[in-house]
């Protein structure tokens, strides 16, 4: 492969140290955090964070391999897809604004999706409060982020299907008008009878070309720290400031001494499905949004899929957000202070069963 490489992505450390505008208030950021924290982790006092300095001064740019199909649905028709585009990001900050800019293609290999459309460069551009503030109301998000290499999280679906649905093909995968939404990704629910085409990143393709994340970008997270499995992983921001994490966290919101493990999603399945949907035999519970309900305190996350506390570029504390192995995936509201057009036309928490 060839491509002008200016920053190394071996590790979330590199990426941190590559940062240009560390301040004496803002401790530098270190992928080992050993110090306590006073910050209480379920206390909503920590109501902002100065997230200058973090991931400032970041530019990466190169080459990726490409293999997937892509398929007709109307025809059946397949064809292989084997090639190599560039790939480009940029971060950069000011005394306002974290800001994007980047084309859309993702810095890691994109190995067996089964897309509708073939992946192509983008242009993307996005900004950022640098000191996000929560908001007095939550704010629902169709797109709720970016991740650090230009690609957008986009967790939802446009598809459906109607009440007497008894296999996918009932269904309407794209703009689809009847009741039941479709969830992209399996999660933990089996067996699963919606197909995608996401790749092994947990993305597919927009029908004009756009490469998005439904959940957890496995690669992107092994690339930003291959030590994930034991280590906090910032992979992104949310529209309103507050930085993205994936699937680990502390095991103790307030305290980096504590063990690191996955934190859990505070939707929990509906024990009684909801009347004239699907029959479960056919679609079991999980499939459909409306089967999901947020249970307070049932796990680590609230309604956004966020907690208060430390983390390694946070040591002192902030509002955070988790991408989870289980629904929601990726938050679907946003608890910070975002323009009008940011947010989706509910305000509110994400709308219920």
């Amino acid at each position: 492969m060839s491509g002008t490489r200016r920053v190394i992505i071996s590790g979330l450390l590199p990426l941190l140290l590559a940062c240009e505008e560390t301040t004496a208030e803002e401790p530098a950021a270190s992928s080992d955090n050993n110090g306590s924290s006073d910050a209480d982790a379920g206390s909503e006092s920590v109501d902002d964070s100065d997230s200058g300095g973090v991931l400032c001064g970041l530019s990466d740019s190169g080459q990726t391999q490409l293999t997937y199909s892509i398929s007709d649905p109307r025809t059946g028709s397949s064809t292989a897809i084997d090639e190599s585009l560039d790939y480009s990001f940029t971060w950069s900050c000011d005394e306002q604004q974290r800001n994007l800019s980047g084309n859309g293609v993702p810095n890691h290999s994109v190995t067996g999706g089964n897309f509708a459309t073939q992946l192509s460069a983008q242009s993307v551009s996005f900004s950022f409060p640098i000191a996000p503030t929560l908001a007095d109301e939550v704010t629902s998000v169709k797109e709720p982020g970016f991740a650090v290499n230009s690609i957008k999280f986009d967790p939802a679906t446009a598809g459906t299907c109607p009440d007497d649905a008894t296999d996918d093909t009932n269904c309407n995968y794209a703009m689809g008008s009847d009741t039941w939404s479709m969830v992209a990704t399996a999660g933990e629910v089996s067996p699963w009878k919606f197909e995608f085409g996401v790749d092994e990143n947990d993305a597919h393709v927009q029908p004009n070309g756009q490469y998005h994340y439904h959940g957890i970008p496995g690669q992107l997270v092994t690339k930003l720290n291959p030590d994930s499995e034991n280590s906090m992983t910032l992979v992104g921001w949310a529209k309103d400031g507050f930085p993205m994490y994936a699937l680990r966290g502390y095991s103790e919101a307030s305290n980096s001494d504590s063990s690191i493990r996955k934190i859990e999603s505070s939707y929990q399945l509906l024990d009684t499905p909801n009347e004239n949907r699907p029959d479960v035999a056919d679609f079991p519970l999980g499939h459909f949004v409306q089967d999901w309900q947020y249970v307070e305190d049932s796990g680590d996350l609230d309604e956004c899929n966020g907690r208060f506390g430390v983390t390694p570029e946070f040591p002192d504390g902030s509002y955070h957000y988790y991408i989870t192995e289980s629904y929601p995936f990726v938050q679907r509201c946003v608890k910070g202070e975002v323009s009008a057009d940011e947010g989706d036309a509910n305000i509110g928490p994400p709308a219920g069963p």
